[in-house]
């Protein structure tokens, strides 16, 4: 039966908290502490896979980094629940029947019930004995003062440490023992004085740690406003420039914000991951400071002084890392600083420009579900872009790569184009065209539309004002409906061109279609405005942004390259986005698809794959 004696000497403490055992685990070296205190050491472990022992530091593994999930020390948890249950009784009354004890005396030893202890009070050479509720020595609340008598010499105090053995001594036992040994003493309260500066060395050495740390992450903090600055200065240069404008160019200003928007997400995520990485080394610094202060409450035995030890040169490790270096989140803001708005002096026309100081890179290669299978892909009216498949269905992914949605499954899609309210417009294998609601349920609409026999395949677009084009390869011509069905209202005519892929300008009414390898920007009419001069050896797939400037991917088919240009609506050069992406063929020939986010992002795809490139 455990008894409360059993604490005072120290069979029932953890030796590293220096409290009675909470929840005792065991690590693989059979050493013993609570769970807590091992939940706090593996937390400031540099590797999160495995707990080292604080009193001999050999490794226990703990991949699932649960401290709950190692084997509980029965016994011992047993005992100090009997502990905490079963009342201590007084050993100072010499009566046979012992009463319960209620007080325990740090000086005497004793247990004192409530009369013992109203005696002891009042002699007065126990005046000055601390006196403590032994419920409060159970709870833990109050560490028990250890009385240091030698084991072999039970009336000798142990008022020397030994410094080979890391323990406390009698001197008859340094002289005969230890000193024969070779070992070095020390007198006790002398080594414990040694302990206490150390730790008081240590908490300093922390706090001026801490101290750097937090200066870095208020210099951090500093960065993200000059950051914020910068980039609010930069709207309101585009404001500016945009005011000098026409109403035109508002669509411009909102892509050019957007993609502010997204170059400043970037760089303040890369801030945060910096500061998320410092505020962690403060919280490892803080729970080890605590382990170590836990050294304070002196002397301590044999196994909580190598746990202390080790404590102690964990923190020291801690703390001789190098200090968080400012460059990392100074270069962040150096690149942003980089960046500014610039027109393009070539071009013969209002611009707002473009943002220079950057580059774009692929952000995500995604295999497509059905292999081979692309027909064409369009942008969605809530950001996501439409990819339509050969083999049945609409796949639908965000603009960071993910297949959010896949609908239409049993449709073959030859077009996509959305309206103005969210609904859908599609174009199957056929040229059977039909009118679906935001849910993608179908509506009771009808079109009469060229069937593919006579019509051959084609493009399939629709205009700001909900206008729907379709284009057909074998007349060389596009027809225009209305949502409400019915027969289209007047045709165009392509001016020779095979319009195999169609696209409309949201401002000006003017349509473009990619004829062969070719580009042509039509009129309302049908008359040719602007062609595309051919690159020799390449592939031109234009697509319409949202600003009414033109992208064209440029493929080297054989080589298996892309690169891509933005135009101006007249298809007046600007400047190159990416040079030679090597993608893998497509097996249908040459053909793949351009477009471009509602936020930006560039969408590229090939028949078996879709890239999606952003700025870095």
């Amino acid at each position: 039966m455990a008894t409360f004696h059993q604490i005072n000497s120290q069979n029932l403490e953890c030796p590293v908290c220096l409290t009675l055992f909470n929840q005792p685990k065991s690590l693989i070296c059979s050493h013993t502490f609570c769970k807590d205190c091992l939940q706090r050491i593996f937390q400031t472990q540099p590797s999160q896979q495995s707990v080292a022992c604080p009193v001999c530091t050999k490794e226990t593994s703990l991949p699932s980094g649960d401290v709950s999930k190692l084997q509980t020390n029965v016994p011992l948890s047993s005992l100090v629940d009997e502990v905490k249950i079963k009342s201590p009784t007084c050993t100072v009354c010499e009566m046979d029947e012992k009463l319960s004890a209620v007080f325990y005396c740090q000086d005497c030893g004793k247990n004192m019930c409530k009369s013992c202890e109203k005696t002891h009070s009042i002699w007065k050479p126990f005046s000055t004995h601390s006196i403590v509720a032994i419920s409060e020595v159970i709870s833990g609340k109050v560490p028990l003062r250890k009385r240091r008598k030698c084991k072999k010499h039970p009336n000798d105090d142990d008022n020397c440490f030994c410094t080979g053995c890391h323990e406390y001594i009698c001197c008859t036992c340094g002289v005969l023992e230890h000193l024969q040994k070779g070992h070095e003493l020390e007198e006790a309260a002398i080594h414990e004085e040694k302990l206490i500066q150390n730790i008081n060395k240590l908490k300093e050495r922390t706090k001026c740690k801490k101290t750097a740390v937090k200066n870095h992450i208020e210099f951090i903090e500093t960065q993200r406003n000059e950051i914020t600055n910068i980039f609010r200065k930069l709207k309101d240069d585009i404001d500016k420039t945009y005011e000098e404008s026409i109403e035109l160019l508002s669509i411009r200003r909102e892509a050019l914000k957007c993609q502010v928007k997204r170059l400043t997400e970037k760089l303040e995520k890369e801030l945060h991951v910096m500061e998320e990485d410092s505020r962690r080394k403060i919280c490892q610094i803080d729970a080890m400071e605590e382990l170590v202060t836990n050294g304070m409450k002196v002397p301590l035995e044999k196994d909580a002084m190598l746990a202390h030890e080790t404590l102690c040169e964990n923190l020291k490790s801690l703390l001789g890392r190098d200090d968080p270096c400012d460059q990392t989140p100074r270069s962040v803001t150096e690149r942003a600083q980089k960046i500014s708005i610039g027109r393009h002096a070539s071009v013969n026309e209002l611009c707002l420009g473009e943002l220079k100081g950057f580059t774009w890179d692929v952000k995500a290669d995604v295999e497509l579900p059905i292999k081979n299978s692309m027909n064409c892909i369009t942008r969605t009216p809530d950001g996501k872009m439409a990819v339509g498949s050969c083999q049945g269905g609409i796949h639908l992914y965000s603009r960071g790569g993910e297949l959010q949605q896949t609908v239409l499954e049993g449709v073959v899609i030859q077009g996509i184009g959305f309206l103005s309210d969210g609904r859908s417009v599609v174009r199957d294998v056929n040229n059977k065209m039909s009118l679906y609601s935001p849910q993608w349920g179908k509506l009771d609409v009808t079109f009469e539309a060229m069937n593919i026999v006579e019509g051959g395949f084609g493009g399939l677009t629709v205009d700001r004002n909900d206008t729907i084009y379709l284009s057909y390869r074998n007349p060389k011509k596009i027809q225009v409906l209305i949502p409400q069905g019915g027969k289209a209202v007047r045709e165009i005519a392509c001016d020779g061109h095979t319009p195999m892929q169609l696209f409309s300008f949201h401002t000006t009414g003017k349509l473009m279609l990619k004829g062969g390898a070719t580009v042509v920007c039509l009129d309302g009419q049908g008359k040719k405005e602007n062609v595309l001069k051919k690159k020799e050896g390449m592939f031109a797939y234009p697509a319409v942004c949202r600003d009414d400037s033109v992208i064209v991917a440029w493929v080297k088919h054989a080589e298996g390259l892309v690169s891509i240009d933005r135009y101006t609506r007249d298809l007046e050069h600007v400047h190159n986005i990416i040079t030679d992406f090597k993608i893998q063929r497509s097996e249908r020939g040459n053909w793949y698809y351009l477009q471009e986010f509602e936020s930006g992002e560039i969408a590229f795809c090939t028949t078996d794959r879709l890239f999606i490139f952003d700025a870095i």
